[in-house]
């Protein structure tokens, strides 16, 4: 496979992108990978260099930041991972949308509750409604579209879309999680995350939308002619679910530079005790879907969005759904690992961490409008494996210093 510089330098000649921030690294920090392409746009319209220091969008990649946030708290006794949450959030008791009859919603009432452990593998119901075409139909009909600034409780406010725990799709689930974890700690998530997992690792420069800190806004890499902080490249071209947006979002809403999120793919690399304990990492890496919603998943990934949903594994991989991604269950020969945890962000992020090959790192393509789904989508694969092989070039180098 084509190594990543020339992939990633052969896009950024053909205007296809504008640069990209790779950061990878092992446990003991001997094998690291910290590198920034290409350039970006100021408003002024002058050029500069890409900075591994440049503030990114994150899109989904926040994903992962709120299920530490949350597994925090159910080590501390404020959460539990498979008590009814309708206490916590009574807007979370909605019905199930089974189909529609004669233009009319036929709605089910809910045969489980849902449960925080549903929320953070995407097995309850909430269901983003660009995912589900029932889902899209309701939101048509019942929703104000010209509706902005919008809590989650309020932007998310549609019906399930399956039984809670039966099926599996993605949606949701983590800023429904995020509100959650504000309520019961009686902070907000930005505050939240700050004190429990910036701070123990030096992070400084995360915000969650509208970035208003001047010294990251001025950072920001897709602030520039062609958006207005949205993180408009990430997400396709579109900034929609920023734009209607109130408060933190656990599930999209975190601007961070890659240099600072691969400190926080580190920590559960190491399994050092600074964000969680061992035994609530453990539980991260493991299969928690059920049997039922298990085959849900399954036929997810062999959907028309399967595509996303499967992060660069190949189609019938033995794959399920940890606490914070896609987690493979099985050995894929020079690459990764049985128990590695992955997920992406929007159109142009990923992010691994391979506990059985002590390795982690984060990818963020700078994707030109409009974006090129397959130029990208293929430098995000050739990320996802050259950093392998370069982990295995610095290997053989070292037994060469050694022996010689």
């Amino acid at each position: 496979m084509t190594d990543m510089e020339t992939a990633i330098q052969a896009a950024i000649t053909s205007g296809k992108i504008n640069g990209a921030v790779i950061c990878a690294t092992d446990t003991k920090g001997q094998f690291t990978y910290n590198k920034a392409f290409g350039t970006r746009t100021l408003l002024s319209g002058a050029k500069q260099p890409q900075a591994l220091t440049d503030v990114l969008y994150l899109a989904s990649a926040t994903k992962l930041i709120t299920t530490i946030a949350a597994l925090q708290c159910v080590e501390e006794g404020l959460l539990t991972l498979n008590d009814d949450l309708s206490t916590l959030a009574p807007e979370l008791s909605k019905q199930v949308l089974a189909s529609f009859k004669d233009g009319a919603p036929q709605l089910e009432t809910p045969s489980h509750p849902i449960t925080l452990k549903m929320l953070l593998t995407h097995s309850a119901g909430t269901t983003y409604h660009f995912m589900d075409p029932l889902i899209g139909k309701w939101r048509e009909q019942f929703t104000n579209e010209t509706s902005t600034q919008q809590s989650v409780s309020d932007l998310f406010c549609y019906p399930l879309s399956f039984q809670p725990g039966t099926s599996w799709m993605y949606g949701p689930g983590l800023d429904w999680a995020g509100l959650i974890i504000e309520r019961v700690t009686g902070v907000t998530l930005m505050e939240y995350i700050q004190t429990h997992i910036f701070d123990p690792l030096g992070i400084s420069d995360g915000q969650f939308y509208p970035v208003t800190r001047e010294e990251l806004r001025e950072r920001l890499v897709d602030l520039n002619p062609h958006d207005s902080g949205l993180g408009r490249a990430v997400l396709g071209g579109g900034g929609d679910m920023n734009a209607r947006t109130k408060g933190d979002f656990g599930g999209h809403g975190l601007f961070l530079p890659g240099c600072d999120y691969i400190k926080i793919l580190h920590s559960l690399l190491a399994n050092d005790g600074k964000l969680l304990r061992g035994d609530s990492v453990e539980d991260m890496f493991r299969h928690h879907l059920s049997d039922e919603a298990t085959v849900g998943h399954r036929e997810a990934l062999g959907g028309p969005a399967g595509v996303f949903f499967r992060v660069g594994t190949e189609v019938g991989a033995r794959v399920g759904h940890g606490l914070g991604g896609l987690v493979t269950l099985e050995d894929v020969e020079g690459w990764y690992g049985e128990g590695t945890l992955t997920w992406g962000g929007g159109l142009t992020l990923a992010w691994f961490i391979d506990r059985k090959n002590d390795l982690c790192a984060v990818g963020a393509i700078q994707a030109a409008l409009p974006v090129d789904v397959e130029v990208v989508s293929e430098l995000k694969q050739v990320f996802r494996h050259d950093v392998y092989s370069k982990r295995a070039a610095w290997r053989e180098q070292s037994r060469e210093g050694v022996s010689g």
